[in-house]
């Protein structure tokens, strides 16, 4: 099965192309407005309105109101949502989209009862938990969490970059893996090398496997 690759927290018009371009099935956009990587409605609709066909295009909210969400949806064409926050189940059906569930990974934390909690999802995110900070650490968890058996697909998240994406893939064998700062030469500024190297190591792990 080929490894699905979501790059995330993109600012630049120019950036996300070139991802869309050489290879990323997804870009992410992020709404929530603490975050270096936040963008407008009017930069969200310049990204979106650039990208080539078959790209799919998932906005990030972190506990937002819902009169948020639906005004974002209402100017921005969204494929998918994604929910970084504490949000319900119900809260996350409500728009009549697909939806990502994200998950900040802790000892306690049980994957298996989350994946039915949230069983009409279109997949489970895992990432590392902070208690500051709502994704994008650039840190990892310890993959040891993740059961090898899941309802849902897993998307991988959390410290990735070109150096361990094999690795990455190798050990979980997830349905995709979600980048952000691991692609970056600053916060919220994609490096295009490292993204092109990242889908690379996505690629030739691929190839491997098979």
């Amino acid at each position: 099965m080929r490894t699905r690759v979501k790059i995330c927290g993109f600012t630049r018009v120019e950036e996300a192309v070139y991802a869309a371009h050489n290879g990323a099935d997804a870009i992410g956009l992020v709404f929530y407005s603490p975050s270096p990587r936040n963008v407008t409605i009017d930069q969200a609709i310049n990204i979106t309105n650039a990208l080539p066909a078959f790209t799919t295009v998932v906005a990030l909210f972190v506990d937002e109101t819902e009169a948020r969400i639906r005004d974002v949806l209402k100017h921005v064409p969204i494929d998918c949502l994604q929910f970084h926050g504490d949000e319900s189940s119900g809260a996350c059906r409500i728009y009549g989209k697909r939806y990502i569930k994200a998950v900040r990974m802790q000892a306690t934390t049980n994957v298996v009862q989350l994946a039915e909690q949230y069983h009409d999802a279109a997949g489970l995110l895992l990432d590392v938990y902070h208690a500051d900070a709502k994704g994008g650490t650039g840190q990892s968890f310890d993959w040891e969490l993740i059961p090898k058996q899941c309802a849902l697909p897993i998307i991988l998240a959390g410290g990735l970059d070109e150096t361990n994406a094999k690795q990455a893939i190798q050990a979980v064998r997830p349905y995709a893996l979600d980048v952000s700062s691991g692609v970056e030469s600053s916060r919220g500024v994609k490096d295009a090398l490292k993204v092109a190297a990242f889908i690379q190591q996505v690629n030739e792990s691929d190839r491997e496997i098979t």
